[in-house]
């Protein structure tokens, strides 16, 4: 079901998006419940979450991804108190190189992106992210 939706997404953000309408599909409830479905899928979460942003509620592809930062930091704080209190933590004590290479990737990534948020233009990104959420959907149904 993921990978019909993400793939429905893509083909949506390339054949069926006016970037410069900046109109809204849908508004209400619908956020909560988006909302919901992205905290259920984690990281993936961040992929539906942007394409959401940007073809139901008409935000520009660069606010919709500074927003997507913003909404996941209430999941991640949730879900960092709920693994401490299980102890579920102490697996990365095992995987200590993983944990740091993985954390040095990620602190450069954001600073990467951060600096090309003003350059790359919104003609590339969209494209960019139909096929990111392509290539997820590819890996959900391989994994399902």
């Amino acid at each position: 079901m993921i990978a019909v939706l993400l793939v429905a997404i893509a083909g949506v953000l390339v054949f069926g998006h006016d970037a410069s309408a900046g109109q809204p599909l849908l508004v209400g409830s619908a956020q909560l419940v988006i909302g919901i479905v992205a905290s259920l899928l984690g990281v993936a979460g961040g992929e539906l979450l942007i394409p959401t942003l940007v073809l139901l509620f008409g935000a520009d592809i660069k606010l919709a991804g500074s927003l997507s930062l913003a909404v996941s930091l209430p999941t991640m704080l949730v879900g960092f108190t709920r693994y401490s209190r299980d102890r579920s933590f102490s697996v990365l004590g095992r995987n200590r190189a993983f944990l740091l290479v993985m954390a040095v990737g990620s602190i450069v990534g954001a600073f990467i992106g951060g600096l090309l948020l003003g350059v790359v233009p919104d003609a590339v990104l969209l494209p960019a992210l139909a096929v990111i959420l392509l290539v997820s959907a590819v890996k959900v149904w391989r994994h399902g």
